[in-house]
């Protein structure tokens, strides 16, 4: 059950946020302290109606994905995003190999404003990406399903996503995605959430399973990738891994490849922000 009171009285703990805090600008002043509602509703991908009915202990009831953005845009530790699901009649994910982001290095990346960053699962769920990371790779909805932001899963069943990248380099990213996964799949492939992916992906994907097959194993580091951008055109990008100290969420940051015109276009992309893409509705 939903405890509506208890889950709008939780939410408007975003009168204790600044704006800075998540990573806008102070602007205006304000006629209230803290985030506006709109400005909640936006950085967790709903609408702002629908925000304000949870916040007026009305309206349908969350989902699991609704939930999770909403503890990372509020900056909840792990025992407030445990507490914010409860409210919202649901069980709140595993502590181990879990999706929840810690609210520092959300502020962190945040600070980057000329750096491409996002933050991945160890099975490559995107739950998080800066401003000039919606830019140069497009949104992310936080309220679709995860394997619709899943960069493994969308490589190997949907065509759209290699069109993104030059088609010779299509072999070596199917190898490295597969290399990444076996090695996360020793470490944890017990889990059920790890059994379930691989499985998935095998009876989707000729392509994934021959190169399953190969047992090539690779943790990555350190990448160099070319993107094919709809507003500038070819990106050279330099990507470092980070590893989070439990190796179950990756900092991706990519950065200009030197000797390449990628400074000049991640410039240009942080004006135009993600016109090139196509806009996703409201809740």
């Amino acid at each position: 059950m939903v405890d509506r009171p208890g889950l709008a009285d939780f939410l408007r703990r975003r009168e204790m946020l600044r704006p800075a805090d998540v990573g806008l600008p102070d602007g205006v002043r304000r006629r209230t302290p803290g985030l506006r509602r709109d400005e909640v509703a936006h950085l967790a991908g709903m609408s702002t109606d629908y925000y304000a009915r949870l916040e007026q202990s009305r309206g349908a009831n969350p989902s699991e994905p609704i939930v999770a953005s909403l503890a990372r845009v509020l900056r909840c530790d792990l025992d407030e995003r445990d507490h914010l699901y409860h409210l919202a009649g649901l069980e709140p994910p595993a502590r181990l190999a879990s999706r929840h982001i810690r609210p520092g290095l959300i502020s962190l990346l945040d600070r980057l404003t000329d750096v491409p960053a996002s933050i991945c699962t160890d099975l490559y769920d995107v739950l998080w990406q800066n401003a000039i990371a919606d830019a140069v790779l497009g949104p992310q909805d936080p309220r679709v399903d995860a394997r619709d932001r899943n960069l493994v899963w969308q490589w190997f069943t949907n065509p759209a996503t290699r069109a993104r990248v030059p088609e010779e380099d299509w072999p070596r990213h199917s190898s490295d995605h597969v290399a990444y996964l076996r090695a996360t799949h020793a470490r944890r492939g017990r889990d059920k959430d790890v059994a379930t992916f691989v499985r998935g992906l095998q009876e989707h994907s000729a392509e994934f399973r021959d190169l399953w097959e190969q047992h090539r194993v690779s943790v990555r580091r350190f990448d160099r990738k070319r993107l094919l951008h709809p507003d500038v055109g070819e990106l050279h990008l330099t990507c470092e891994v980070l590893l989070t100290p439990a190796d179950d969420l990756m900092v991706v940051t990519f950065f200009p490849t030197p000797g390449t015109d990628a400074h000049e276009k991640l410039d240009l992309l942080r004006v135009i922000g993600i016109q090139g893409f196509e806009p996703s509705g409201d809740l």
